[in-house]
């Protein structure tokens, strides 16, 4: 049976009771809670007390998860030794890679190989891990995506995209002199009913989008931007930019413009908050 212990310090200006901790402060779902209660996998300064007991500051809290708390405590991914990718951070819990252009983010069919998952599969299975989807990129995006290297990680990080409080940052070279040096693009993104492949602005279901950007430097009647999401739809910087009469370059779906090149969209900056320790660190990576 696979375990997943934590040791923590207890941060807070007050006193607050274990359930509440657990629960407001590190993002641990309701029914992990339950079950480390159920079993006492989880002591306060070496003992078991209730969840309704108080604790304070410095504290000392020990967390230990196993197989049984989770449905899907590995996931059926195939390792692929085919690729290395670039590893941009690495912890216990987690991985930041420089993700290619021109690969998916995960299998979307039995069996199926040659996604960034499945290389990172690879990877962590020298050291008896596995690989956990938190978040995606586009086939032709570039740059930072995390992924958890266990299931205890993989709620609280989705949590935590959900809830803003880690941010991403995307560069852009896009057609045109963009002229308003920063924007916001509002606009509500749903599906194209003429291409299924495609999003568009008010399309089928569609649901509220926004996009801020800052314009970096202008060259050569081309604009490089920096670009942070407030939601995170499909295709949204593409589909926004190009809404705006300013696609990506490279876009093989929203640039009528064709091109030889990749599209130059890169997932440029992480501001990435750890699990468990909820300690803050910021990640950069330029485009190769």
């Amino acid at each position: 049976m696979n375990t997943w212990s934590y040791h923590l310090t207890v941060k807070s200006n007050k006193e607050i009771n274990i359930k509440d901790y657990l629960s407001k402060k590190l993002l641990i779902p309701k029914h992990l809670i339950y079950s480390l209660r159920k079993d006492k996998r989880i002591l306060v300064n070496q003992k078991y007390l209730p969840m309704n007991f108080n604790i304070k500051n410095s504290d000392k809290l020990s967390l230990k998860f196993q197989d049984s708390d989770f449905n899907l405590p590995i996931q059926n991914i195939l390792p692929d030794e085919s690729r290395t990718i670039p590893i941009v951070y690495e912890n216990d819990d987690l991985i930041v890679v420089n993700k290619p252009k021109g690969i998916k983010t995960h299998p979307n069919y039995k069996f199926e190989k040659g996604t960034l998952l499945n290389f990172i599969e690879a990877y962590l299975n020298q050291k008896n891990q596995h690989a956990y989807m938190i978040h995606r990129l586009d086939k032709e995006t570039s740059g930072l995506i995390i992924i958890g290297k266990n299931p205890a990680v993989v709620p609280i990080l989705i949590r935590l995209i959900k809830d803003k409080a880690i941010k991403r940052c995307y560069l852009a070279w896009v057609e045109g002199v963009v002229t308003k040096k920063r924007g916001v693009i509002n606009q509500p993104i749903g599906l194209d009913s003429r291409d299924p492949r495609k999003r568009k602005i008010n399309g089928a279901n569609a649901k509220n989008a926004l996009t801020k950007y800052k314009v970096i430097t202008t060259k050569n009647n081309k604009s490089l931007l920096a670009l942070e999401l407030e939601t995170g739809r499909t295709h949204q910087i593409r589909v926004h930019l190009s809404s705006i009469h300013h696609p990506i370059i490279g876009d093989p779906l929203y640039n009528s413009n064709k091109y030889d090149c990749r599209m130059f969209l890169h997932a440029w900056k992480l501001k990435l908050i750890l699990p468990f320790s909820m300690k803050s660190i910021s990640i950069k990576n330029e485009i190769k």
